[in-house]
């Protein structure tokens, strides 16, 4: 079962646990020296920000799927370092990302220094509603010159995972892999919480990785064979096929679904039951067009049902990790923390030239 690391950061005895986190997920992700020291940097130093200008927020650390999975064969996992917070924001992004900026009197070299040593960095912020760093650091590192840069992927894929009162395995788990023309994203929501929870959702990730050649429909039939002898979960999954530009859309349980077209949202539907316990006889598959501005939303009964999606019109341009950050931490707050295991995943056309 994969480890995630939720750190709340409100004083600085903190900072040491999101270090220690990035050197323990570093670990499991198979970097070596010199990338553990950069997650561990990272982690450091969004954790040292949290309390510098917003009076603390979360570290999340988890090991995901790059966000652009290449075709065929294993995807490489990659250390991811969020720090969300709800201060005040930001004012000018721009300028907190150059070295000397400050405004605590520091030597302002904190999201720079993040953003040399990551393989990718990402910073969103909105004045009066908090705001959002996140990292990414695999095994070669992208600056190091050690593998050359993928193609660019025609859709990206990112997530975040948090578990319920600070465990140390969440029942949810997201994962995305490519057979083909075939893009796949699953979000799975393991019955209840902790280590049984997290075993089911983890059964449905080895078994994607495994089948994803298949339609939605036939795929979770298959999660449902697999997913017997566990607590069972709910499974929502999303696969665009490249080929034709569609994306097909089957899910059975309450995990939720939200699509963009065309600047406006609607909701994808999935069918009562658990899978691999009470899978429904019929699955029908949703259809829609993707187009360059469409946007995916994925997410588990951990998020308040009455969330509101993301309003900016350039939201599918933005990192779809940093999209699903945002969404948690629009969604909650300090006073009204998540209330289960809350997964969300988001999926994006990528933009022209960026994988």
């Amino acid at each position: 079962m994969p480890r995630v690391w939720d750190v709340p950061v409100h004083d600085s005895t903190r900072v040491r646990d999101a270090r220690v986190a990035a050197e323990g997920a570093a670990a499991l992700a198979g970097l070596d020296g010199p990338r553990t020291a950069a997650a561990a940097l990272v982690a450091t130093e969004l954790a040292t920000n949290l309390l510098k200008h917003a009076e603390g927020g979360q570290v999340l650390i988890d090991v995901v799927p790059p966000p652009a999975p290449r075709e065929g064969g294993e995807q490489t996992p990659v250390v991811q370092v969020a720090a969300v917070d709800h201060g005040p924001g930001i004012a000018d992004v721009a300028a907190a990302l150059r070295d000397g900026f400050s405004t605590t009197r520091s030597l302002g070299a904190g999201l720079g220094t993040c953003r040399r040593v990551a393989d990718d960095f990402h910073l969103h912020s909105a004045p009066g509603r908090g705001t959002v760093a996140l990292a990414r650091i695999g095994a070669a590192g992208r600056r190091a010159g050690a593998v050359a840069r993928e193609p660019a992927a025609p859709a990206r894929a990112g997530g975040i995972n948090i578990p319920f009162g600070g465990a140390d395995h969440s029942g949810d788990a997201w994962t995305w892999v490519r057979a083909g023309s075939r893009l796949t994203l699953m979000l799975a929501d393991g019955l209840g919480h902790g280590p049984q929870a997290a075993h089911a959702s983890s059964a449905a990730v080895e078994t994607l990785r495994g089948a994803a050649h298949l339609a939605p429909a036939e795929l979770l039939c298959r999660l449902d064979d697999a997913l017997r002898g566990t607590r069972g979960a709910a499974v929502a999954l999303a696969q665009l096929d490249l080929g034709t530009g569609r994306l097909y859309f089957c899910g059975v349980g309450n995990v939720g679904a939200r699509l963009r077209e065309g600047g406006t949202w609607r909701h994808l539907l999935s069918r009562p039951g658990i899978v691999g316990a009470h899978r429904p006889a019929r699955l029908p598959e949703t259809r829609a067009d993707w187009t360059a501005d469409s946007l995916l939303i994925l997410h588990s009964d951990g998020l308040p049902s009455r969330w509101t999606p993301p309003s900016e019109p350039d939201a599918h341009a933005a990192d779809p990790a940093v999209t699903a950050a945002v969404t948690v931490r629009d969604a909650s707050s300090s006073a009204r923390p998540v209330r289960d295991d809350t997964a969300v995943a988001v999926l994006t056309t990528a933009p022209a030239g960026r994988p």
